[in-house]
Formats: structure tokens, sequence, C-alpha cells
């Protein structure tokens, strides 16, 4: 018997969530990112959460205009995600994990 093909791993995601403080809709963005992370990407992603109130400069850098916003650097194409992520579909075709139907 031949050994089955392994398939190659799935592309590494670099992920960026700015919020803005304690609040409980970054919370709930926070949480919402992780657990799809977790659930679709299985250590396969870096995640980095950036607090507005903290790094304000950083927010300017990358022209963030609301938050929470979720910005997918790597693989390209970059996409933005505006929101608190409670829609998982919309945040998978975001990050091209799932097509658009």
């Amino acid at each position: 018997m031949e050994p089955a093909p392994v398939s190659p791993p799935p592309e590494d995601f670099l992920l960026r969530l700015y919020v803005t403080g304690v609040t409980p809709r970054s919370a709930r963005a926070i949480a919402n990112i992780k657990q799809i992370c977790e659930e679709h990407l299985e250590g396969h992603y870096a995640l980095e959460v950036v607090d507005l109130y903290q790094q304000p400069q950083l927010g300017r850098g990358e022209q963030i205009i609301a938050a929470p916003t979720l910005i997918k650097e790597l693989p390209l194409p970059l996409r933005r995600i505006i929101g608190d992520l409670s829609s998982t579909e919309r945040v998978l075709v975001g990050l091209d994990l799932r097509r658009k139907d």
C-alpha cells in the first residue's frame, strides 16, 4: 500500500484586531475572532489585538475609522472587516475561507 498523500498545511494568517478599550463590543469582537480562528485556522494564525486608546498612532497608520476593525494582512489580499465579528459566515468570507454565494 502506498501512503496517502499529505495535504499541504493551510497558509498562515496574520490578523490584527483594532478595538477601543474594554467595552462589551470590544470584548465580543475579541471572543468571536478567537473562536473563529480556533475552529477554522487551527494554529495557523497570529492574532494581535490593538487597543486604540493605548496606541492611537497605530490606528492612524492603518487609517482605522471604526472599531472594532479586523485586518487580514496575510495571506494577501489585505482585507478589512468592521464590526463585532458576530456573523461567522461574513468573517469567513472576509478571510477568504468561504466563497460568497
